[in-house]
């Protein structure tokens, strides 16, 4: 695969600058929501890094692949200079729904006209997983703004992601009963590992 002189070449490239800066900004966002006592947020940042960091490496791959191992990119890439967790989740979703609905997209259309349908496949289905991260961070920043990341209107089961206990009521206490480690409650369902 001879990726020189391709739309798909600076594609690949802006995919893998993209990925690898949003993994920093979820490290980063993580650590913000540490500081505003949101380890359950945390851990959501951190999970949806990771996640990035495997997008990067897809593309880098495929630049190692089509004889780029060591890309260069000058471009504007989102950076959320925010200080405070509920904006930054704001602007993790706005950028995993651009990634979702335009660029990937985009980039998935270019790959396939210039003759590289893997790497089209790639970007397609790393679009839908950009689209659940997405969702997920809307979600979050949803209860969070309504003040309902601990509380419900109905009884449900809650996890503390610290330890595992695990109870249904309407809201998580402060301190987990059993750890004594403040929020890390999560609903059940929206647990990564969820069993139910």
């Amino acid at each position: 695969m001879n990726l020189q002189n391709t739309k798909t070449l600076e594609n690949l490239m802006r995919a893998f600058a993209g990925e690898s800066l949003a993994r920093n900004r979820y490290s980063f966002a993580a650590e913000q929501a540490e500081r505003d006592g949101l380890p359950v947020i945390a851990a959501v940042f951190r999970y949806t890094a990771d996640q990035e960091k495997e997008h990067a490496q897809v593309f880098a791959d495929f630049l190692r692949k089509g004889g780029r191992d060591n890309p260069e990119l000058s471009g504007g890439f989102p950076v959320d200079t925010a200080a405070d967790t509920l904006s930054l989740l704001t602007a993790a979703a706005r950028n995993e729904a651009k990634e979702h609905e335009e660029i990937y997209p985009a980039f998935a259309a270019v790959a396939r006209d210039e003759g590289f349908g893997e790497i089209a496949r790639k970007l397609e289905l790393i679009a839908q997983v950009e689209q659940c991260h997405a969702g997920r961070f809307e979600a979050f920043r949803r209860l969070l703004a309504e003040h309902k990341l601990f509380a419900s209107d109905l009884d449900c089961a809650w996890i503390c992601l610290n330890c595992g206990h695990e109870f249904s009521a309407k809201a998580a206490p402060e301190h987990c009963p059993v750890c004594g480690e403040a929020g890390f409650f999560i609903r059940v369902e929206m647990s990564p590992y969820s069993y139910q």
